[in-house]
């Protein structure tokens, strides 16, 4: 199975969980909605916006999937090698920055002498 097909795949396999989640708050909402109701027409409209919900959340799958299957054939050729841009004559950052002059040097952790067992 090509690496694309996987990544296909995967991406698929994300939009499904995706949809699920949504689709799950919509109805956890519209219980919440209609346990507040106080007419058939608001439960009645909790329940179409729940519909919309999901099928918002289907349509958002569909389009995802429709991306994943294409998107290689705008990725399958192209092969950037980008080297970092470093100036003449530049160093390398130091990472942590050296203290301040004059400041209090930063503490050790866990402290010395502490026994955490």
């Amino acid at each position: 199975m090509p690496m694309q097909s996987y990544k296909e795949k995967i991406s698929n396999m994300a939009s499904a969980a995706k949809e699920h989640i949504v689709i799950c708050k919509a109805k956890a909402q519209e219980k919440a909605e209609k346990a507040t109701a106080r007419s058939k027409e608001e439960k009645a409209m909790a329940k179409e916006r729940r519909k919309a919900k999901e099928a918002r959340a289907k349509a958002e799958r569909a389009a995802c999937r429709v991306d994943a299957k294409h998107s290689h054939l705008h990725t399958a050729h192209t092969h950037h090698h980008h080297q970092p841009a470093v100036a003449v004559g530049a160093t390398a950052p130091m990472y942590p920055p050296p203290p301040a002059v004059g400041a209090a040097a930063p503490l050790a952790y866990p402290p010395a002498g502490a026994n955490y067992l």
